[in-house]
């Protein structure tokens, strides 16, 4: 232990953020809580970048295995709301940026974080799921206080973030028929 608390980053550390401030209005249920194989999409989102970042926490909810923060300015702001949370969390902990997929992201690769290095970077066709140096979050504050559109791609043109694809892409369980696809995988 090199003298920080286990809740800090350190130079060079990634902060990995599950995204889970969403209504699940599509899906019709709390998603979050809908299980693959029997485990809640949330505990898999939290596995997957666990496994590829020292500290993990879960936007826009508590209660959930790891460390809870808010939306930033306030709820029902999308997933820019989590990311800026995510980043000011990363920022006054020492972290020097943000993992983030949405918790209906449940099976991503464990070499998310190397393909996604260095950042500013987000999968192609999932951009939420991203990594986003703390120096992001003054872009990320800049668009939610906007007049502008509040959307991913606009974070992604105001950072010149470099999308990358994957060799298969990431699963997206917005509605129930996406899980139960999932469920009979092979």
């Amino acid at each position: 232990m090199t003298g920080r608390s286990a809740v800090q980053g350190g130079e060079g550390a990634i902060l990995g953020a599950v995204l889970a401030g969403g209504r699940s209005s599509r899906f019709g249920s709390d998603k979050a809580l809908a299980e693959l194989d029997g485990t809640p999409l949330i505990e898999l989102a939290v596995r997957a970048l666990g496994a590829a970042c020292g500290q993990v926490i879960v936007v826009g909810r508590t209660g959930h295995l790891v460390p809870g923060v808010p939306d930033w300015p306030a709820p029902g702001m999308g997933p820019l709301g989590g990311i800026a949370g995510a980043l000011r969390h990363a920022a006054d902990n020492g972290f020097a940026a943000v993992l983030t997929c949405g918790v209906d992201s449940p099976l991503l690769p464990g070499d998310l974080a190397a393909r996604l290095a260095p950042g500013p970077a987000f999968v192609a066709d999932q951009p939420v799921i991203g990594l986003w140096p703390v120096a992001a979050l003054e872009a990320v504050e800049a668009i939610l206080k906007g007049d502008g559109k509040h959307s991913m791609r606009a974070l992604a043109e105001a950072l010149r973030a470099r999308p990358v694809v994957l060799p298969e892409p990431p699963a997206n369980v917005n509605r129930p028929e996406d899980l139960a696809r999932l469920t009979r995988r092979p």
